[in-house]
């Protein structure tokens, strides 16, 4: 068993309509990981839960690029851009948390991506790398030393703020259980999941966490 420490943070990546199943993005099996992190999440003494919040005509929308093909992946200024169906759009129904998901117990909502020439996988950084969303900012405050991972997607969200979390010095496990992969390309879900632990990313499942 591993009993999350008084300097612990949960941090629940993304369920969003638009990210589950029948979403414009969606990730299969993604809803079935909402059971676990409300299972799991009162373990922790305090909860972070990331919204994707793209405005209209996002950037990283292939929509917004004409003729390009979904899924296809240009040069954004230098950063490498997979362009994805419009989803999780400002105040649509696929921007909300998925109605399973039970917020009661997050003190902090963390929203990115809503600059429109900018995306951000991690929850910690825009995807140019230095631009902050603010999370580590109040984690640092709050003297967390480690952080637990769920939510989706894997091989996007999940794996970058995993990446970002070792690099600024947190002890960071990622519920193995508890995320689902976009697998885009094929077979990035377990590249991911290899990724991560190379970086020192603890890997671990639900079942290791006292109910």
């Amino acid at each position: 068993m591993i009993r999350p420490s008084p300097r612990s943070a949960f941090i629940a990546v993304d369920l969003q309509n638009d990210f589950c199943p029948g979403g414009a993005l969606g990730v299969p099996d993604g809803d079935a990981v909402l059971p676990v992190v409300n299972r799991v999440v009162r373990s922790f003494p305090r909860a972070v839960a990331t919204q994707d919040w793209h405005p209209r005509g996002h950037f990283s929308f292939a929509s917004s690029r004409p003729g390009a093909k979904l899924y296809s992946t240009v040069d954004a200024e230098g950063i490498s851009q997979i362009l994805w169906p419009d989803h999780c759009v400002q105040g649509t129904p696929g921007a909300a948390f998925h109605p399973g998901l039970d917020l009661e117990p997050y003190s902090l909502i963390i929203r990115k991506g809503f600059r429109p020439d900018l995306d951000s996988y991690s929850t910690f950084f825009e995807n140019d790398r230095k631009t902050p969303t603010g999370l580590h900012g109040w984690l640092h405050d709050l003297g967390v030393k480690e952080v637990w991972l769920a939510g989706l997607a894997t091989d996007f969200c999940v794996l970058y703020s995993a990446l970002d979390a070792v690099c600024l010095g947190y002890t960071a496990y990622v519920l193995t259980d508890a995320v689902r992969a976009v697998n885009v390309p094929e077979g990035s879900g377990e590249q991911a999941l290899k990724s991560m632990a190379a970086a020192g990313v603890r890997l671990t499942t639900s079942s290791e966490i006292p109910g």
